[in-house]
């Protein structure tokens, strides 16, 4: 059966990376999980995300996690990758590959469990939600795990995040509203679960996938969730 993997990566821009993704349509089962044997590496144009040259642009995406895609359904993939160049070295924005060596070097015996806080604002037309249309809102104070209308803004958007990560198979374990209108938290790492690994490359690996599907249900409620804490 024909399936569609989102292959997603970091790319070079400066001085925060950001996400990108393009969309591949391979033979996936549809009955089973997919496994990374069944992901084939992919070139990219590294000219135009900040990572080449263009007369020497050709980078290439090397499939390193998988989960199931909660916004195409059933048959579908989110692909995490890193950069590489065409010989297989790791490309310099390709920072994964430096945490694999530090953990490759003794770190990772240590068997630490991580967590991580991601603070974010939801903007729409370039104000936060919640904002008044001139002015501030009111002194903080109120809205820190608000509940209502007159407190809250996006949990629509922060309900249907939170539910696409648990339908990817994220170790999220916890959202709040944080203290100005429009601002976010969420949580993710270790929680308890038996069988769970929340070691440091997991766990770092479920944030981008996490940041990335806040990024593309922010498209379907046509917000921009941006990952300042604050403006």
């Amino acid at each position: 059966m024909l399936g569609q993997a989102e292959y997603i990566w970091l790319d070079g821009e400066q001085p925060t990376q950001q996400l990108r993704s393009k969309t591949r349509i391979l033979p996936l089962p549809d009955n089973r999980a997919v496994d990374l044997s069944m992901l084939p590496e992919w070139s990219f144009d590294g000219s135009s995300t900040y990572q080449a040259a263009g007369d020497d642009s050709d980078l290439t995406l090397t499939p390193v996690a998988v989960t199931p895609d909660p916004i195409r359904g059933k048959g579908n993939v989110l692909v995490l990758c890193e950069v590489t160049t065409g010989d297989g070295t790791p490309h310099s924005s390709n920072t994964r590959a430096q945490l694999r060596r530090v953990l490759d070097a003794g770190a990772g015996s240590e068997e630490a469990w991580v967590g991580f806080e991601q603070e974010y604002t939801l903007f729409r037309r370039g104000r936060p939600l919640g904002f008044p249309e001139n002015g501030y809102p009111a002194p903080q104070g109120p809205f820190y795990c608000g509940v209502g209308s007159d407190r809250i803004s996006g949990r629509d958007v922060v309900e249907a995040h939170t539910a696409a990560c648990l339908a990817a198979g994220l170790m999220i374990y916890g959202v709040n509203a944080e203290v100005m209108p429009g601002q976010w938290e969420f949580q993710i790492g270790h929680r308890g679960v038996e069988g769970e690994r929340a070691d440091p490359l997991t766990v770092s690996d479920h944030v981008i996938f996490a940041r990335w599907l806040l990024r593309r249900i922010g498209e379907q409620f046509d917000v921009d969730p941006r990952l300042d804490p604050k403006p």
